[in-house]
């Protein structure tokens, strides 16, 4: 093994354990809250500690997880605040991205967005599946703005946001909600109509926390 692969193992293993983790955590096997059993995580996996708390140090960044002193690692839990101020920054961010992109994604670019669409409407009878299209809707848009800074910030939002116990999508009806706004943003953007864009996706948003303050 040459110099080089050595020093690349140790980076690939936390990355991995960090990415299980994650999974663990979106998948409500660890919840919101819950403590972090560093040495029955070790025995799982079958690493030593090392790997562990570097992938934790990266999870800790992403604001999945909670640093507490003398006590160790505990699952983010998302306050009625964080939730809301959450919410609050996405409709700013995603909204601008939205008017950005009706003025001048081309014509392919749009295409793909009403695919994606088309997508969310197949899967509304599939909550998961749904949600995982609706997400995939999203970060498309972003990147057809190409605003790179403005990615990492949402990305990085959407991610803490599905730790939120009271998502908006959960509440009766409002996937069909969320479906009709997505209609009637793909309407805009294929008018290249900026201004209406922006402020239906900011709707959508406000609609979402509404949703999730009426879960609480």
């Amino acid at each position: 093994m040459t110099a080089a692969a050595t020093q690349l193992a140790p980076r690939a293993l936390y990355q991995e354990v960090a990415e299980r983790l994650r999974q663990q955590i979106f998948g409500r096997e660890l919840e919101p809250g819950s403590w972090i059993d560093e040495l029955k995580l070790c025995q799982e996996m079958g690493i030593s500690r090392t790997p562990l708390r570097e992938a934790l140090k990266v999870l800790a960044v992403e604001g999945l997880v909670t640093m507490k002193v003398r006590r160790g690692a505990y699952v983010t839990e998302m306050s009625e605040r964080d939730v809301r101020e959450a919410y609050q920054l996405l409709a700013l961010l995603e909204s601008d991205a939205a008017a950005r992109v009706a003025e001048s994604a081309s014509a392919a670019e749009l295409a793909e967005l009403q695919a994606l669409h088309e997508q969310l409407e197949r899967e509304v009878g599939q909550r998961d599946a749904f949600f995982a299209a609706n997400e995939r809707f999203h970060l498309r848009l972003l990147e057809i703005e190409a605003n790179r800074w403005r990615q990492q910030i949402v990305t990085d939002l959407r991610r803490v946001m599905k730790l939120n116990r009271h998502h908006s999508l959960f509440k009766q009806g409002r996937l069909a909600e969320s479906l009709a706004e997505h209609r009637a943003l793909m309407q805009a953007l294929g008018q290249r109509d900026g201004a209406t864009a922006a402020r239906l996706m900011r709707a959508h948003f406000e609609n979402g926390l509404n949703a999730a303050a009426a879960q609480a």
